[in-house]
């Protein structure tokens, strides 16, 4: 499956600078993991953002979201977030950050 080269390209820009990131293949896309664990990527053209079940609950009633339900069955602490939700650069930080929030908040692997 192909997934949006320019996006991986834009979040790797914006988490360079952050140590303990490591990007891998997942998803069919890419994953980009901070402290041993996933935090966003890239699946098709879909930002892909792990929030955990309340940050979602939160995010999916906003524009421009949708369940990530890779597998069929939706993900409660992951979503989708559509081009139009991070077009603009401004909007795809603040995307990565409410990430990096979450994931700051999980033990370290």
């Amino acid at each position: 499956m192909a997934y949006d080269e320019k996006l991986v390209t834009r979040l790797r820009a914006i988490l360079a600078r952050r140590k303990g990131v490591s990007e891998r293949k997942m998803f069919g896309g890419v994953c980009f993991m901070w402290r041993g664990h996933m935090c966003c990527g890239v699946n098709a053209d879909n930002l892909v953002l792990r929030l955990g079940k309340e940050g979602v609950d939160e995010a999916i009633r906003e524009r421009h979201t949708k369940e990530m339900d890779f597998t069929g069955t939706p993900m409660s602490s992951m979503i989708y977030v559509t081009p139009r939700g991070y077009r603009a650069d401004e909007d795809l930080k603040a995307w990565v950050e409410r990430a990096l929030a979450y994931v700051k908040t999980l033990t370290p692997k």
